[in-house]
Order: C-alpha cells, then structure tokens, then sequence
C-alpha cells in the first residue's frame, strides 16, 4: 500500500488549511480522509465527519498529529508522501527563491505566477513544518530528487497542477476570494453560480483519478454566501495536492527550483498515465 497526505496549507496560522489522504488500491486510488481544517481532520480519527455547516478554524500546522491520524485512518499502515502547498526550502526562507521564479516564468503567461514568500509569510512556520518533517523521515524533495522517490516532503502549486488537469490555457477561475476580479460586472448570485461550476468541474475532474471522494458540493439554490464556499475550496485544494502526489510517485512531476527548494508540477495534461504506483515507495 502507497498512500499520501495532502495539504493545501495556509501561510499563517490563523487561516484553516485544507487536509486529504489517499491511498492506492491495486490500481486505484481511494480517498479515506477529507477536512477543511487540521482540526477538521484530526476529528476524523474518532470517526466524526465534523459539522459540515461550522466554519473552519486555522491553527499551525502539526505533523506528528496529522500523521497519527493517518495511521488510524490507514489501519496501522504508513504515509509514504507528504505534498503541501506552501513554500519550503533548506535553507530559511526570507524571500523569493528559484523555485518561485522558475514556475513564474514557465506559468506567468498562463496567470500562474506566485507570490513572494517572506520570513513571516510563510517564514518561520514553512521552516518549522520542513524540519519535523525531515526528523519524522520526510525529507524535502528539491531539484536533485528524482521523481517518485520517497518518503519524501513535497512542495506543490495547485494552480498550474489544474491547468493540466483540465488541460487548460489560463489558471482556473476558482477561488472564493477572487470572484470579484474573475467577473466584475457579474451579480453576486451569478458569481456564486459561476463559481459553483468552477468547484463542480474540478471536483468531476479529480474524481476520475481518486474515487470515494467524501466531498459533496452544495445545491446552487442552497449556497447563501461566497463565504460558505471557501471550505469547499480548501477541501479541492487539498485533493489536487494529493493528485500532483499521485503523479510524482509515478515519475510524472517536473521539479521547478534548486537544490534547495522545489515546486512540483505535473508533465502530463489530464493526468494520462496516472493508473498504477510503480514507483520507489512500492
């Protein structure tokens, strides 16, 4: 058995990051854990889903105890992999690095460009999470890592990673906080609409790579705000992390960056490929 944990993490603490974990099955890869939050997940582990309709609450990323929830989840077996979007490096990060750079020139005509990273953004708690997780058996995946080697901490972007998932020419109109910018001249129920069908297309898309997927979308006429839809964005953020996961481990990532510090990214459009995990973890 191969399985990852995925995370779409937040920069800063206060912000709820999202959290998957899958697994392969033969040829298949399952779903067996989905959460909005850290704390979302961590419930998860006691058999409770949580209440679909509570906001989702930030608190920092704690890797010892998302792993032991994997272990329930996974009946006594191991994560492989872990694939977090959020800027790691060896070496602290007080700025943009090549990494950075290298996807925004690969991805900057497709609206895929990155933000600057700082010390305090993700800084110190990007440093924290690569350092436990190299002493737990994690070690960061850079540039002189071949694909598909783990255990292994990698770094992810799921902008570009849905380009090729939906073999698209632009960055998915998807985020919850964007609309505004995505459509200036829409109503707000038709920016929910249109995001609505953003979030179903990326959920149909992943679902033909991951089955059992827990995440049910909201009925159009039952979404009362924007708002509500941001867990529903972390919870696909976190699932595409997991799929770009799923690819590494089949040597189907390229790695944007140095020696220290690298953004994995899918070489291949709509995932073709992605059906066995003949890689160095089985």
């Amino acid at each position: 058995m191969t399985a990852i944990l995925a995370i779409d993490a937040a920069w800063t603490a206060r912000q709820p990051s999202g959290v998957a974990l899958v697994r392969n099955a033969g040829d298949t890869w399952r779903c067996v854990g989905l959460a909005p939050s850290y704390i979302q997940f961590e419930h998860l582990a006691a058999g409770d889903p949580g209440d679909s309709g509570s906001k989702p609450t930030g608190c920092r990323p704690d890797l010892d105890r998302l792993l032991a929830v994997c272990h329930r989840l996974l009946d006594g077996e191991q994560v492989s992999l872990i694939a977090m979007d959020m800027p790691l490096s060896l070496e602290p990060i007080t700025r943009r690095r090549a990494a950075d750079n290298a996807v925004s020139r690969a991805y900057g005509n497709k609206g895929c460009a990155i933000h600057s990273p700082s010390a305090t953004r993700p800084g110190w708690l990007a440093d924290g999470v690569r350092a436990r997780a190299a002493t737990l058996g994690f070690p960061l995946a850079t540039a002189s890592t071949p694909a598909g080697a783990c255990p292994a901490l990698i770094e992810v972007y799921p902008h570009p990673a849905l380009i090729h998932l939906l073999d698209s020419d632009f960055r998915i109109p998807y985020k919850v906080a964007k609309t505004t910018r995505y459509w200036r001249d829409a109503t707000l129920q038709e920016r929910i609409a249109r995001l609505h069908e953003q979030h179903a297309r990326i959920l149909s898309a992943l679902g033909v790579h991951i089955v059992d997927l827990p995440l049910q979308l909201p009925g159009k006429a039952q979404i009362g705000s924007l708002a509500s839809l941001k867990a529903y964005e972390d919870a696909l953020d976190a699932l595409v992390c997991a799929w770009v996961g799923i690819l590494y481990l089949q040597g189907d990532c390229r790695a944007f960056g140095d020696r220290n510090a690298a953004i994995w990214i899918p070489t291949h459009a709509d995932g073709r490929g992605v059906t066995t995990t003949s890689s160095r973890c089985s």
